[in-house]
């Protein structure tokens, strides 16, 4: 049976923030991004710049731009320019193996950011997915406990979209072998695109004459696309989303959306620079600080691992995100309804 160990968010919270007295200095961490049309990327970058730096690194990078081919010739480009480590957010689960093959040639170890790339020979770092599908399940349930859900999955080409559905069913399950919960269309969503998710709900409401009560979307740009579809048909249901997305957090403030998981990027981001610099130093993937198993991918390899702890956002505690100096209390609050937390 799959096992997975879950790093306490407390002693995730105190890794990420450790910075670089223990390690040497003058390292190249390179860094292969998927594309940058995600609000949250720029988040990340900015949080793994700032580690690798304080720690005397070098930073340098290359934006994919959802082309796995193109992320293997930056692969290939970042090793040219002599990186002691690379940290990959990759497009294709399924092609970025070619990139791992060529790292590994050169001896430069990879830290697989936020995305499961399963090899053994790259370190995985994400927040606990299934963990962030269990809790946008539970949030829109609690809120719609029965009814016709829709459910707009992530890009099928990214191990991330299963594992949040894994979660999701976890939650909705029973509810749905019952007929309590009748899942009356789902599909995946190519790039994680918020237009795409739009045309995905509009297809789906057609196909239901509207009779949609709740949607699980896997992430914020998608909700977003989904409460469009929804708002062009005089809808408003229960829609969870994950990434704690200012315009998401604005919507929850306002009862559009029901709820955003925040994974704060700031950890994830710092977190990674560090690791890399722990590899680049020479440390093995299972000696990283902090590291556990991990063998819960489509194929059972066992990984050395860190998951950090995600937390949930709704009307009840947006307060969090405000003192937290991820969003400003004006941007969250602006039209919110009454008795949001915090505005």
């Amino acid at each position: 049976m799959k096992t997975i160990t879950k790093l306490l968010m407390a002693g995730a919270a105190t890794f990420a923030i450790t910075t670089g007295s223990a390690f040497a200095e003058g390292k190249t961490i390179g860094v292969s991004w998927s594309n940058f049309q995600e609000e949250r990327w720029k988040t990340d970058e900015a949080a793994m710049k700032g580690a690798i730096e304080a720690n005397g690194d070098k930073y340098v990078s290359a934006d994919a731009q959802l082309s796995a081919s193109k992320q293997l010739s930056d692969v290939e480009a970042l090793i040219a320019q002599g990186v002691d480590a690379l940290i990959i957010l990759s497009v294709d689960s399924g092609s970025v193996g070619a990139a791992i093959d060529r790292a590994a040639a050169e001896g430069i170890p990879v830290v697989g950011y936020d995305r499961l790339i399963e090899d053994d020979r790259a370190f995985y770092l994400t927040f606990d997915n299934k963990g962030v599908g269990r809790i946008i399940a539970e949030s829109v349930k609690a809120a719609q406990p029965e009814g016709n859900y829709a459910i707009i999955k992530g890009d099928k080409g990214d191990p991330n979209a299963l594992f949040l559905l894994e979660g999701m069913m976890e939650v909705i399950g029973a509810d749905v072998e019952s007929g309590k919960i009748k899942i009356v269309g789902e599909a995946f969503t190519d790039g994680w695109k918020p237009d795409n998710a739009q045309k995905n709900m509009e297809q789906i409401l057609t196909a239901n004459d509207n009779k949609v009560d709740a949607v699980l979307a896997e992430n914020d740009g998608m909700a977003g696309g989904a409460i469009a579809a929804l708002e062009a048909q005089g809808l408003s249901v229960p829609v969870g989303g994950q990434d704690g997305d200012h315009a998401a957090l604005n919507r929850v403030a306002r009862g559009t959306q029901t709820v955003s998981v925040w994974k704060d990027a700031r950890q994830l981001g710092a977190a990674a620079g560090n690791i890399a610099a722990q590899l680049a130093d020479g440390t093995a993937l299972a000696a990283v600080e902090g590291a556990v198993k991990f063998s819960d991918g489509a194929k059972g390899v066992e990984m050395n691992a860190i998951l950090l702890d995600p937390t949930p956002i709704t009307k009840d505690n947006v307060s969090a995100v405000i003192d937290a100096g991820h969003i400003a209390k004006d941007k969250v609050c602006e039209g919110a309804m009454a008795g949001v937390d915090g505005c």
